[in-house]
């Protein structure tokens, strides 16, 4: 067994990093080097920045339960995907995996409902 048909693959991620590293080191040659105190601010879609408080600020716990959530569903996209494209080439035992997997994920869901992890009061 050789590796020849892997050639292609390894260019392309040398490729891929010589171009990262290559835009990364440039960005600090080629960037204007002009700091005043508006470029140091934070930017809120042009309005004003609220103050924040001594400690920094805390964002509630809800928005990051909100975004893993979003992360769950959507990879769960991400896995049904390719049992669409390939759906008559699976079979039998293609349906039941994705049943037994959707229903690993609607038990999660409905755990989360359960425990008030949707509301947003």
């Amino acid at each position: 067994m050789t590796l020849t048909p892997y050639i292609p693959i390894v260019g392309l991620f040398l490729l891929a990093a010589g171009f990262a590293v290559l835009s990364v080191g440039a960005a600090g040659f080629t960037g204007p080097k002009r700091y005043n105190r508006a470029k140091y601010d934070a930017y809120e879609c042009g309005i004003e920045p609220s103050p924040q408080p001594v400690g920094g600020g805390r964002f509630p716990v809800k928005f990051y339960l909100t975004a893993m959530l979003f992360i769950v569903f959507d990879i769960e996209i991400v896995f049904v995907y390719p049992y669409a494209v390939a759906n008559r080439a699976l079979g039998i035992f293609g349906v039941v995996e994705l049943v037994l997997f959707v229903g690993t994920v609607f038990i999660a869901y409905a755990y989360v409902w359960r425990r008030g992890g949707l509301d947003w009061n």
